[in-house]
């Protein structure tokens, strides 16, 4: 028997399934994969790839040699255990076909994400703008997601490989093998795509350095050039009379002198390539 339904629903199955089953699936404590000798239970968030915004929503499994049954949280993971779930004689098949296809288009999506921040750590470094930083935390805050999502799953393909109570034969064992390295695989990729969002981070903290060190240079520069100024206005500031007070060129004399400084420091300044 194979059925779908809404947890607040579960009263329609209660005549299948044991009172510890029925307990823990309403108060919510259950492990990602719980092996009895007559059955076992599964329990995981489902996340949607395609739909970041979205939050998790919670889907149970209970499958024993002959009843499956699915019990989702809200209508989202209603209608994707509906989606997807195909009838089979075989109901380690259909457990199979439905884990498939929910990691069937991980691999694309993951490819897609690391060429999405490949693009953007080739415009960042081209212009640091602060508007990069919110997306860099962004990607770290989904790939987060992602993380916890197939960490779980890896558990679950683990009870399976394991197989404590006999309940997938060794026929159909292999299969959820190949889904186990896959789900190792995806969940690898997305510690490799964490380490180069770190990267990007990493790079982009030091392009921002390297704008304020440009910036406080062109500053410094500045004051190199007006500080001989200054001296010479602190010089000639003083309530001291000084010989070249009465002379009719000294104010000529003192302009012509703040130029050539200024001069020389520009060109001293180009020559060390500070600006």
């Amino acid at each position: 028997m194979e059925k779908i339904l809404l947890i607040n629903d579960i009263d329609h199955i209660k005549n299948y399934i044991d009172k510890y089953s029925m307990d823990h699936i309403l108060s919510g404590q259950i492990n990602k994969f719980e092996s009895h000798s007559k059955f076992n239970l599964i329990s995981f968030d489902w996340y949607d790839i395609n739909d970041t915004k979205a939050g998790p929503s919670q889907i149970i499994i209970h499958f024993s040699q002959k009843n499956l049954f699915f019990i989702c949280e809200d209508e989202r993971s209603l209608n994707i255990v509906n989606k997807l779930l195909k009838k089979d004689d075989c109901i380690e098949k259909m457990l199979y076909n439905f884990f498939a296809d929910i990691i069937n288009q991980d691999t694309d999506f993951l490819e897609a994400l690391e060429e999405e921040i490949t693009e953007t750590e080739d415009d960042l470094l081209c212009s640091s703008k602060k508007e990069y930083a919110g997306i860099i935390i962004s990607y770290r805050r989904k790939l987060l997601k992602l993380k916890k999502y197939y960490e779980q799953l890896n558990s679950i393909f683990e009870g399976f490989v394991q197989n404590e109570n006999k309940l997938i034969s060794e026929d159909n064992s292999i299969y959820f093998n190949i889904l186990d390295n896959r789900i190792d695989r995806l969940f690898y990729n997305v510690l490799n795509i964490r380490d180069y969002v770190t990267q990007v981070r990493e790079a982009y903290q030091a392009q921002i350095d390297i704008d304020q060190n440009n910036i406080m240079r062109v500053f410094t520069v500045i004051t190199s050039i007006f500080l001989p100024l200054t001296l010479i206005v602190g010089w000639y500031g003083m309530n001291v009379q000084m010989p070249e007070s009465s002379w009719k060129y000294g104010y000529p004399f003192v302009i012509v002198l703040s130029l050539i400084v200024s001069s020389i420091c520009l060109i001293i300044f180009k020559r060390k390539k500070w600006f």
